[in-house]
């Protein structure tokens, strides 16, 4: 539950973000930024699918987070690069819940833990592979589950996307997510008339379970220690920390609420101000 200390509300209120009794689905969900997802809308009173290709780590995750949250947890190995595959989750989520009212994609392929191919090295599998899981990937599944949300006349949709898309550094990086930005706002237009609105988060480097892994591979790369590396992540941002997964999806859950309609088509950056470029 989130505090409130707008004016029109009591100090210490809790805001209630309407999501009780709810079902959604989280790709990417087994691990990561997708379970601290699924997680946190659990803790709202979600019902929520969670889709990855690991169908171990899968139900290992389900359980996990059902035995926090109290609420229904389905775990479905899915890949959001093959559209059967895409289609068939979808039903299954909304065959196990009984309804589809939110949908977080987050499934995408690892950046950040190989070196990146220089131009002379890029391929088109480099480009293909990427974009298919990722961008359209999130485009098959907003497509099957639109008819559920058009059909009770209500429905979010989160798109997680990266800072890669305001900063260079990461060819891929960059090209999916700006064209995972470009996708929601079009989304958005289209889907508004029935209710429901497309938004994107942009997460910065954010401390996950594969952190530690990440951080010793950069210092084996970079022939620095650790605590080196660490530190660099950290003043990546003016708070002088690495934001968690958690902290991202506090932001996710507020934009899968009702209470999120005032923003639509539009990107929420939850790196803890990283980046030094002004967007108006």
């Amino acid at each position: 539950m989130l505090y409130c200390g707008l004016s029109n509300y009591n100090w210490g209120e809790v805001m209630d973000l309407e999501l009780e009794g709810k079902a959604a689905i989280v790709t990417g969900g087994s691990r990561g930024i997708g379970k601290a997802v699924a997680r946190e809308l659990g803790m709202e009173g979600v019902d929520v699918a969670i889709a990855a290709r690991g169908k171990e780590t899968l139900e290992e995750t389900a359980a996990e987070i059902s035995a926090e949250t109290g609420r229904r947890i389905v775990p479905i190995a899915a890949d959001t690069g093959d559209d059967a595959s895409v289609r068939a989750m979808v039903k299954s989520a909304a065959a196990s819940l009984g309804r589809l009212d939110i949908l977080v994609n987050s499934a995408a392929r690892p950046l950040g833990q190989a070196p990146e191919p220089a131009l002379a090295e890029f391929t088109d599998d480099h480009f293909w592979a990427d974009m298919n899981v990722k961008t359209m990937g999130y485009v098959r599944c907003a497509r099957e589950v639109v008819p559920y949300m058009r059909e009770s006349g209500w429905g979010r949709i989160i798109n997680i996307s990266g800072l890669g898309s305001r900063n260079a550094g990461s060819l891929i990086g960059g090209m999916r997510n700006v064209a995972v930005v470009a996708m929601t706002k079009n989304l958005a237009e289209e889907l508004g008339q029935y209710g429901i609105s497309v938004t994107v988060v942009h997460p910065g480097y954010t401390r996950t379970e594969a952190t530690p892994a990440t951080i010793a591979w950069r210092a084996g790369v970079q022939g620095v220690s650790q605590e080196e590396i660490e530190r660099g992540l950290k003043a990546a941002n003016p708070l002088g920390r690495i934001i968690d997964a958690r902290e991202v999806a506090y932001v996710v859950a507020f934009l899968a609420s009702p209470k999120s309609i005032a923003v639509n088509g539009d990107v929420i950056a939850a790196g803890g101000g990283a980046g030094k470029s002004i967007y108006y």
